[in-house]
């Protein structure tokens, strides 16, 4: 696994931090795109860099945090090489990596505590993409 790259918005902010603690405790490396703090910001400021990232192959996964989740996903989606999935239930995470192949976990920071974070967390990192048909469909994403 590569470095795992964070992007977040001020309703992200909170969420972010327990996430960096919770990749600690797993040795996991993160490298974080802002926000730094609560104050309010955009959060495509900070999407399209984390987003440009992944593409590039220097951090794999991601994860993303906005208030519902919405903003910052979409925004994620619209680079061509990210499956950006948002999940606010363990079983959400665990369908986008087995049939999405998601590369970048998005959570709803207003909506979701640090426990239900750190089940959706567990269930991205710990499922593999099952691949077949779900490639198929995969490869169909991209707009050419």
């Amino acid at each position: 696994m590569k470095i795992v790259g964070l992007a977040s918005d001020h309703a992200g902010f909170e969420l972010k931090q327990y996430v960096k603690q919770w990749l600690e405790a797993k040795g996991l490396e993160y490298k974080d795109f802002g926000t730094y703090s609560t104050e309010s910001c955009d959060y495509p400021d900070f999407a399209h860099p984390l987003a440009e990232a992944v593409e590039a192959g220097e951090c794999y996964p991601g994860i993303a945090i906005c208030g519902s989740g919405q903003g910052i996903g979409i925004t994620l989606n619209k680079h061509q090489g990210i499956r950006a999935a948002l999940c606010w239930i363990p079983e959400i995470a665990k369908l986008s990596r087995q049939h999405n192949n998601a590369n970048v976990l998005v959570m709803p920071g207003r909506f979701i505590d640090t426990d239900m974070a750190d089940k959706i967390m567990t269930e991205f990192f710990n499922t593999e993409f099952e691949g077949g048909r779900h490639q198929n469909r995969i490869d169909k994403i991209p707009v050419k």
